[in-house]
Parts: structure tokens; C-alpha cells; sequence
């Protein structure tokens, strides 16, 4: 899927619409492995497709090394998720999420951080 900005738009609405709803009904507290379970199900209820723990591998002088990193969530293969359950985002949470973004060539991040007491005050929506 290879969205235009409105469709981009429309999508990461989709998604933190779908962050705000599990954070309602949960609030702050849980395991970022709860919310990121609950939210690939609000994903499920809004018909969106998205992979779970997705593996990006490294590619490094052109061999591709298996290093294990997994991007939380991928929304239409559009939108790199990475959920947090974190007192503060901190500088290096915001490094991962880019960093994540170019190894797998996605241009639009958003980070989560289910840990507070207003949703809104946790979300980053990072573009390359």
C-alpha cells in the first residue's frame, strides 16, 4: 500500500483512535505486551492490516543479519508503531522508532506511550 498524505493521515487517525479507545478502558499500569495486544484487536475491529512483532533484519555490507529486532506493530505496511509503557519517552525511545523506520524503509512513526494519564501527551508521530 503506498498511501498519498490525506490516505497517511486517515490512517494514523485510525490508529490513535484505536490507542485512545484501549487506554479508556485500561488506563495506565499494564505490560506494553497488554496494550499492544489490545490495540492490534482495536485494529482488527477497524479493518485495518497490520503485522504483529514484525522482524526487521540488518542489512550490513550487504549481507542481511538476523539481529532480532521486532517492530511492534506495521499498520498497511504504511505506519511503524512502537508501544511504550515507560514513566517518560525519553531521547532513546525516539532513536529506536527512527531507527526502526530506516532499516525497514517506512517514513511515517508514530510512538505510544500508554503510560500516562492523557493519552494525547504520549503520542509522537515522527516522519522521515
Amino acid at each position: 500500500m503506498n498511501l498519498s498524505g490525506t490516505g497517511r493521515a486517515k490512517l494514523t487517525g485510525e490508529i490513535i483512535g484505536g490507542a485512545i479507545d484501549v487506554h479508556r478502558a485500561l488506563g495506565p499500569g499494564l505490560l506494553e505486551s497488554a496494550y499492544e495486544e489490545c490495540l492490534c484487536y482495536e485494529l482488527q475491529l477497524r479493518g485495518l492490516p497490520f503485522t504483529r512483532q514484525h522482524s526487521l533484519p540488518l542489512d550490513y555490507k550487504g549481507v542481511k543479519l538476523d539481529c532480532s529486532y521486532r517492530v511492534d506493530v506495521v499498520v498497511a505496511n504504511e505506519v511503524v508503531v512502537e508501544i511504550k509503557a515507560v514513566s517518560a519517552i525519553d531521547p532513546v525511545h525516539e532513536a529506536q522508532l527512527l531507527t526502526y523506520m530506516k532499516l525497514g524503509h517506512w517514513n511515517l512513526g508514530l510512538l505510544i506511550n500508554f503510560n500516562v494519564a492523557f493519552l494525547r501527551t504520549g503520542i509522537r508521530r515522527m516522519i522521515l
